[in-house]
């Protein structure tokens, strides 16, 4: 691949961090930020915790609704987070485009 293709290509593929951080927003408690910036057994993880404390909350008839502050904290320090995970996504990227393995 040339140079130019492989930096189109790269531009193509980059990670956003506008896109991350909308999706950190608006569906964070779910992961979706996570499996936008390629971390999928993180995203899995918290798809899942976010099910399970769903799950307890609705059994224990809201008894158990705290719990929801584990999927918070986690949300609050992914923000801190995004910009990191993002830029090594976008450096395995380029890295792969240009062949600097």
């Amino acid at each position: 691949m040339t140079n130019d293709r492989a930096y189109a290509q790269y531009d193509i593929e980059k990670k956003s961090l506008l896109v991350a951080y909308l999706l950190w927003f608006f569906l964070g408690y779910v992961g979706a930020h996570r499996f936008y910036l390629g971390r999928p057994l993180s995203g899995m993880f918290m798809l899942a915790l976010s099910g399970v404390i769903l799950l307890l909350t609705l059994i224990s008839f809201g008894f158990l609704s705290f719990l929801w502050a584990i999927v918070g904290l986690w949300w609050l320090i992914d923000a801190l987070l995004i910009p990191g995970i993002a830029a090594g996504s976008n450096y395995r990227t380029a890295d792969r485009l240009l062949g600097r393995r």
